[in-house]
């Protein structure tokens, strides 16, 4: 772990993470959503934006006093770290490793959560939102160096159905690819209100928004969140549905929570907060100047 900087981000990130999911979800969005998590999208989008704010491409360096280079923090970031241009994943495997070291386990989500079979994805290819409306699995675009996903679940039990949980870690070749993802997203939310995850489970009445940094969210460089309501063929429905992705530079990690019979908002809320502000604060540590 990366000096205290990461001891801030772990300080108040869990509350903040989802916190801000939470808070872009109560009003009015747009609407889409993945069952790994939205890793992005191949198919075409809306033109390509450049940087939307201050900061959100690759850090640049300064010269220190021996002539050698030192990193300097994006500005405007206000994320209280210092990004490190020497660690940034360059190679897939480079950008695998970090997937794998981030991706949270079961133990990240609380006590009782098991792995699901299968437990992994595979990290050449990513989910991808056709002009269907239906998530597909396709090879990875030249712009990502790996899509990797978990997924587990906490067991049904005393008559409540099981709650269940991906995570998702996108690497990418550079900020600004990762940047120009969370803007496809939030667009596919308007053309897909409803959505087709498998053939016996569906999302209906989606709902997004996105927050970048500075407005309601204060741990990441950009954060989307969508909620809805989820139905499959196994455990019937309407269950409560969340997911949520965050940006670090070059890297975005997804949760999606699956409710089911007997489960409430408020459980399966919290384990998306405390999964996705440990998957941050591994993310920094990744990434930031070693102290």
């Amino acid at each position: 772990m990366g000096g205290a900087g990461a001891g801030r981000l772990r300080g108040g990130v869990v509350a903040l993470a989802v916190g801000a999911l939470l808070a872009g979800c109560s009003g009015t969005g747009d609407a889409s959503d993945p069952d790994p998590t939205k890793p992005g999208s191949t198919k075409p989008g809306p033109t390509k934006p450049g940087p939307t704010k201050a900061g959100s491409t690759e850090p640049g360096a300064e010269a220190k006093g021996d002539g050698g280079p030192t990193p300097t923090p994006s500005a405007g970031t206000g994320l209280g770290w210092v990004p490190d241009e020497n660690r940034r994943p360059r190679t897939r495997a480079q950008a695998l490793r970090l997937a794998r070291d981030v991706a949270a386990e079961p133990g990240r989500w609380g006590s009782g959560y098991v792995k699901r079979s299968p437990y992994e994805s595979d990290p050449d290819s990513l989910a991808v939102l056709d002009g269907d409306c239906v998530w597909q699995r396709e090879p990875l675009p030249p712009s990502v160096l790996t899509s990797f996903t978990r997924y587990s679940e906490l067991p049904a039990k005393g008559g409540k159905g099981p709650i269940r949980i991906a995570a998702t870690v996108v690497v990418h070749r550079e900020a600004a690819d990762a940047e120009w993802e969370m803007a496809r997203t939030l667009e596919e939310a308007l053309r897909c209100p409803e959505q087709r995850l498998s053939n016996d489970e569906r999302i209906t009445g989606l709902l997004s928004a996105g927050l970048p940094l500075g407005a309601g969210n204060l741990s990441s460089d950009d954060v989307i969140s969508e909620h809805g309501e989820y139905r499959s063929d196994e455990l019937g429905g309407p269950h409560y549905y969340i997911w949520g992705q965050n940006r670090l530079g070059q890297v975005t990690v997804s949760v999606v929570g699956k409710g089911a019979e007997g489960r409430t908002r408020e459980e399966i809320d919290t384990a998306v907060t405390e999964g996705t502000g440990s998957m941050l604060v591994d993310v920094q540590a990744e990434l930031e100047v070693s102290e």
